[in-house]
């Protein structure tokens, strides 16, 4: 297993000595500065990765491991195999990522909206902070907000009266943030910052497009894109949808296990792996993480290690402390650390912690939200003294 940590760059808030702090060794990053759509050349990734891996003298190395993302084109994922431009876009930038030696690239297959919270700073019982997804907060922004078409078929009658009184009990500024929250992407998403006629518009152009539809679109591109990846030995991990289950009408397919077994095979490819995300997937109840891990096992290259506790009927959650919440972490990372162990050094599954409270002194830090350091370098260590103690020695 390698130690990874999440890194925006050289903007980011987080250096990269904290990240050795960490003891984290592999960095997982991408050029958020190209627009979504554009080839990246490898040029603009080695610049990246000189200033990753160039080890200043008494520093301990680091390596680029992992590219997360090269983000999708809403296109691809209206038109399928039809958007050949920006599907020969995207393979470019995977060939110039594999001309840098990076072997894994990290994706989604989100239409419209990326991973999806109604608060940043939901402040928990040991005064730290962090991230919530409320399904009445989320409602009320749909149906009063937005105010989607036929939004209001898909909540109940109890539903829409919640929503009803959660919105009028909120303020002017209350409801410009959760606007801000759901339609500006979120860091390290991959779809575009929108305004709420702009959101109301790239609904619009996904009406008639089922979980079906978008689904054949998915097996499309990984048609058209495995063959360059498998050429070039880098592997691609598909993230689960987040929260894993249907957002403002729109279908999702990456939130069960049955819907990556229908992925993998329609598209055998050795390429076609999984980004294996304890928190996203841990949402529902319904998915057995460690089954889950178990039977994909020899599809997980790169593993998002966080955990989300369901409140309430389970629609809403929140993100916890990562060995606490809904994820039986220890089974999980059993698995992970016993497929880990079939494979040579070259292979080694990637992990790093996900997300984290915001705690200590980034309480009084700008911090990049879900990104905190203190909160994820207490995740890494908690999560690399259960690989301690079930024999396994992360690098």
């Amino acid at each position: 297993m390698r130690q990874g940590w999440r890194w925006f760059g050289p903007n980011s808030p987080v250096t990269l000595d904290d990240v050795r702090q960490t003891g984290a060794t592999n960095i997982v990053s991408s050029l958020h500065q190209i627009p979504i759509g554009q080839a990246w050349t490898e040029s603009e990734v080695r610049e990246r990765q000189s200033m990753i891996e160039t080890t200043p003298s008494g520093r301990s190395p680091l390596t680029w491991s992992v590219v997360e993302s090269i983000p999708i084109p809403d296109a691809v994922k209206r038109l399928g195999g039809k958007a050949k431009t920006e599907i020969e876009a995207w393979i470019a930038s995977l060939e110039a990522v594999a001309a840098c030696g990076i072997p894994i690239i990290c994706y989604n297959f989100m239409p419209v909206v990326d991973w999806t919270r109604t608060e940043l700073d939901y402040e928990i019982d040991t005064g730290a902070t962090a991230m919530r997804f409320d399904h009445e907060k989320f409602a009320a922004f749909d149906l009063l907000v937005l105010q989607r078409r036929g939004a209001e078929i898909e909540y109940s009658a109890e539903d829409r009266k919640r929503a009803r009184d959660v919105y009028e009990a909120m303020t002017e500024e209350e409801i410009a943030e959760i606007t801000r929250i759901i339609t500006s992407a979120l860091p390290g998403s991959t779809t575009e910052p929108l305004t709420v006629p702009g959101f109301r518009d790239k609904l619009e152009a996904y009406r008639g497009i089922d979980a079906g539809r978008l689904r054949q679109h998915l097996i499309e591109f990984l048609e058209a894109v495995t063959p360059a990846a498998d050429a070039r030995g880098v592997k691609l991990t598909l993230h689960p949808d987040d929260p894993p289950r249907s957002l403002f009408g729109l279908p999702r397919i990456a939130s069960t296990a049955d819907d990556y077994a229908a992925l993998f095979d329609a598209v055998p490819s050795k390429a076609n792996g999984m980004c294996y995300c304890t928190g996203s997937l841990g949402v529902r109840a319904d998915n057995d993480l460690p089954s889950i891990a178990r039977r994909f096992a020899s599809r997980i290259y790169f593993a998002h290690l966080r955990a989300t506790k369901r409140e309430g009927d389970g629609r809403s959650f929140h993100e916890s402390a990562h060995l606490e919440g809904d994820v039986d972490m220890v089974a999980v990372l059993k698995e992970l650390a016993a497929e880990d162990g079939k494979r040579d050094h070259s292979d080694d599954i990637v992990f790093r912690s996900d997300h984290g409270h915001r705690m200590l002194d980034d309480l009084s830090k700008t911090v990049t939200p879900g990104y905190p350091t203190i909160g994820r370098m207490r995740g890494l260590a908690e999560l690399r003294g259960i690989f301690h103690a079930l024999g396994t020695k992360p690098r």
